[in-house]
């Protein structure tokens, strides 16, 4: 959606109709990332754009919020507090950490909470393995390819190869997807049957078989100096972890994206190839449209 914008001023905003929910788009034209010349409103307009894609890893999950308020080179934090001052048709639910702790998280469930959030500087998606109904028991195991410094994404690749046959192995369907930055997620829909340290257990378990077919390639080693190739991050699923979901935006210079991608597209791809500004694209010949009404551009004030 292409149109001209004038330079922002401090109280510019923009209203959107997001099927029926106003979602207001303060400072629209502030820009996240310079390099890439991509603003506050490139980063809402992509997330309506690829809401559908989004929602699926995301949607009805509670997410930690990571806000990057000054863009991808200013300071960055993690909020699991949903903020007080929020519509009334956000959803949220509490959560009770290992540490005893509770938290209320947004649960996105549609498009508008999808930019609400956006609006709040975050670049990423990071939901909980767990839906909003049970917050006990994970629907996902979560594979997490987590190269060590100067392993190129060929290794990965061939980890990942692995990864697929162990699963096959015992009966399990992975659906692997860039992270966005140096790695692979494979994502693997489980019953809901299982607690967060019986699903960590069996993540571990893979990981530690991926290791021992392939030890010149990965490690499930803990210990940072014990590891070498490609890391399988169990931990990933502990109760208190998220990971970057399904077409998350990442702090990269290029706004790359956490592509979800077929086997094959995996073995034949590299990571930069997935940004915010082709995954409309890829998302539209591939992924479910968003009717024509679900998003209208509303009014642009100062």
């Amino acid at each position: 959606m292409a149109y001209a914008r004038p330079v922002a001023s401090k109280d510019e905003r923009v209203v959107l109709d997001v099927a029926g929910r106003e979602v207001t788009v303060t400072n629209p034209s502030k820009v996240y990332f310079p390099e890439a010349r991509i603003t506050k409103l490139d980063v809402v307009e992509y997330y309506l754009a690829v809401a559908d894609g989004a929602l699926r890893g995301a949607g009805g999950r509670p997410n930690v919020l990571v806000r990057y308020a000054d863009g991808i080179h200013g300071e960055f934090f993690y909020q699991k507090r949903a903020p007080t001052s929020r519509p009334p048709w956000i959803e949220v639910v509490a959560l009770r950490f290992p540490s005893g702790r509770e938290a209320e998280e947004i649960v996105p469930r549609d498009a508008a909470a999808l930019a609400w959030m956006a609006n709040l500087g975050c670049l990423e998606l990071h939901p909980h393995p767990v839906r909003a109904d049970d917050l006990d028991h994970p629907d996902e195991l979560r594979i997490d390819l987590d190269p060590m410094p100067g392993i190129a994404w060929p290794q990965l690749q061939d980890v990942a190869r692995v990864v697929r046959e162990v699963l096959a192995d015992v009966g399990l369907v992975g659906w692997p997807k860039t992270s966005g930055s140096r790695g692979i997620h494979v994502n693997v829909r489980i019953d809901r049957r299982w607690s967060f340290t019986e699903v960590r257990r069996a993540a571990l378990a893979v990981a530690r078989e991926v290791e021992r077919r392939v030890p010149a390639l990965a490690t499930s080693k803990w210990w940072k100096e014990e590891r070498h190739g490609v890391f399988l991050d169990y931990n990933q699923n502990a109760k208190d972890r998220t990971v970057a979901s399904a077409y998350s935006v990442r702090p990269r210079p290029d706004a790359r994206v956490s592509a979800p991608v077929t086997w094959d597209e995996l073995f034949a791809c590299a990571p930069e190839d997935f940004t915010l500004r082709t995954m409309p694209a890829r998302f539209g010949r591939r992924g479910r449209k968003p009717p024509a009404s679900a998003m209208r551009r509303g009014r642009r004030t100062t």
